[in-house]
């Protein structure tokens, strides 16, 4: 709260809401809204965040909102940047870019996490990557109302409520991406709801991503072609199977794996990859250097990112 107030753009209200605390956060939230008047804090039974997200939704007065976690800290000038970037008619929302703290907390998979997330400044980039992770950090979103509300706002369906949010927008053509600006300090810790809860999963993840696969760019496709027979194609290609698409085959680079079946589908070569053609292509595979060889050997067969071929994570 005490970042929020101190940002360089003045001309906003917060709204805290305190979902069931026992610890004394209310009183807190409460105390600061005394000393500044832009804040309100707002009491509830434990609901949950998607019904703290909505009822600020609901009583949220600006034509921009912007989110925060009680957790971490707003660099001064997160929101002079966000509200100028979003001058540009044609974009829907942004993020910006951000940094894990403290030092001692911050793991390997959180910087690289780090670095891909502060790479995702131009929309374009956004999209490309819309099915690899999150592409907009949700404690540093900041988007228009309306469109918000033309989405249906936020919703509960048993993974991230943030992706989810994302890839709707996405799919109702929104733009957004990333401002240059460094805009949050991200608290890790290992009480994250992240790294508790079930919706945050890695299975509620691929979840998630299906489902929003199979409702947009999946659909004109009979079967679906899984680059990577790693751990992550196998999950996809699990997922996929689970909610009724079929997977057609792997292809693989690894020879022990040539030849062989994956979940009742056959591993081929880069060279018969070809034999696939008709089928939609998902890269999937956990490492950036290994989603570019992907990217690149798809784009020689002559596809196209968000046409006939997405990367996954």
């Amino acid at each position: 709260m005490e970042s929020l107030s101190a940002q360089t753009f003045s001309d906003f209200e917060v709204l805290v809401v305190d979902d069931g605390s026992t610890d004394g956060s209310a009183e807190i939230a409460e105390a600061h809204a005394r000393g500044d008047r832009r804040f309100q804090a707002l009491r509830q039974e434990p609901a949950g965040i998607v019904v703290a997200l909505e009822r600020v939704r609901a009583e949220a007065r600006g034509r921009l909102i912007a989110r925060m976690d009680g957790d971490d800290v707003a660099l001064p000038e997160r929101l002079e940047a966000q509200v100028a970037a979003l001058e540009d008619p044609e974009l829907s929302a942004c993020g910006g870019r951000i940094a894990y703290f403290p030092g001692e907390a911050v793991r390997d998979g959180a910087r690289r996490s780090e670095r891909w997330l502060n790479g995702l400044v131009t929309a374009e980039a956004a999209a490309r990557d819309v099915f690899v992770e999150c592409p907009l950090p949700h404690p540093a979103l900041t988007l228009r109302a309306e469109v918000l509300a033309a989405v249906g706002g936020y919703r509960d369906p048993s993974w991230p409520e943030d992706y989810d949010l994302v890839l709707r927008l996405w799919a109702a053509g929104a733009l957004f991406r990333n401002v240059e600006t460094p805009v949050l300090r991200w608290r890790e810790h290992d009480s994250r709801r992240s790294r508790s809860d079930p919706a945050y999963s890695l299975e509620a993840f691929v979840r998630c991503k299906v489902h929003h696969l199979r409702a947009t760019l999946l659909r004109r496709f009979a079967s679906v072609v899984v680059w990577g027979a790693g751990p992550v194609g196998k999950s996809f290609a699990r997922e996929l199977q689970a909610q009724g698409s079929e997977v057609a085959a792997f292809v693989d680079v690894d020879p022990r794996k040539i030849g062989h079946e994956v979940h009742g589908a056959p591993v081929v070569s880069l060279e018969n990859a070809i034999s696939f053609r008709e089928s939609f292509a998902i890269g999937a595979v956990a490492g950036e250097v290994a989603r570019a060889e992907i990217r690149e050997a798809v784009a020689a067969e002559g596809r196209r990112d968000g046409v006939d071929f997405v990367a996954v994570a």
